[in-house]
């Protein structure tokens, strides 16, 4: 029986009278990587604020790692990953700065610490840019430093916001393959992404329109639901009476 990690069961947030996310409820298995999509406005971003402990909901129920979302908040925190594309890197640092950085943040102790980081360096191809500033990188790479850096604590979970904004399709397709090879390790994935190839990449997606989840099922099986020869196609069909213009 597949473990489950993520769970909610209808998650609510409002804000004052507006509710931004409306009665979710899925569930996401260990080593999974579930897309969680939506249109500026469907309500993704704050669905996953409340998830990763940043955010107290406003009613419902969601446990992460089997945490609660609303006793243990903190514990939440220590023990995912998180990638946003708008932060994930220090620019100011060097390479192995900031690998140390985040992995004193995550707790690693420094012998382990040393271990990751060279592993680190070693697998992304980094040993001659490893004391250059982080800022001197392309943003491809600077990406794929981003999420290594997310995981090297070797969480349950890690939460993708938006990961490949930016990011050259050939790059994408190699950040990917980072996410595939985490996956493998039985890291659950939890991306959110306006690519809609990408969806094409996860096990399962749902699509949030105006807060509330439309559809979920594996790529193949939403096509065949709407007829539909691509998941452009799909997100069309679902966002297209969407009422909200941003999140």
């Amino acid at each position: 029986m597949d473990k489950i990690v993520i769970k909610t069961d209808n998650l609510t947030k409002r804000f004052g009278d507006f509710i931004a996310v409306d009665t979710i409820t899925f569930d996401v298995k260990e080593g999974e990587i579930f897309g969680f999509l939506g249109a500026n406005g469907a309500g993704k971003t704050t669905a996953m604020r409340m998830l990763c402990g940043l955010s107290i909901p406003s009613s419902g129920e969601a446990s992460i790692g089997g945490f609660d979302v609303y006793r243990e908040r903190e514990k939440i925190k220590k023990n995912i990953g998180y990638m946003s594309q708008k932060f994930s890197l220090y620019e100011d640092l060097t390479v192995a700065e900031n690998i140390r950085f985040f992995g004193g943040i995550y707790g690693l102790d420094s012998q382990n610490l040393k271990i990751k980081s060279q592993e680190m360096i070693q697998s992304l191809g980094l040993e001659s840019q490893k004391n250059k500033l982080v800022a001197s990188l392309p943003l491809g790479w600077k990406q794929k430093l981003a999420f290594s850096v997310s995981i090297i604590h070797e969480p349950k979970i890690v939460f993708l916001d938006e990961p490949t904004g930016g990011v050259d399709p050939v790059t994408r397709r190699q950040f990917w393959d980072l996410i595939y090879t985490a996956s493998e390790r039985g890291i659950t994935i939890f991306v959110t992404t306006h690519y809609m190839d990408e969806a094409e990449y996860c096990n399962r997606i749902s699509m949030m329109v105006d807060g509330k989840i439309k559809a979920m099922d594996s790529p193949a099986n939403l096509k065949s639901q709407f007829s539909a020869e691509s998941m452009d196609e799909v997100f069309f069909e679902l966002a297209r009476g969407a009422q909200r213009k941003a999140d």
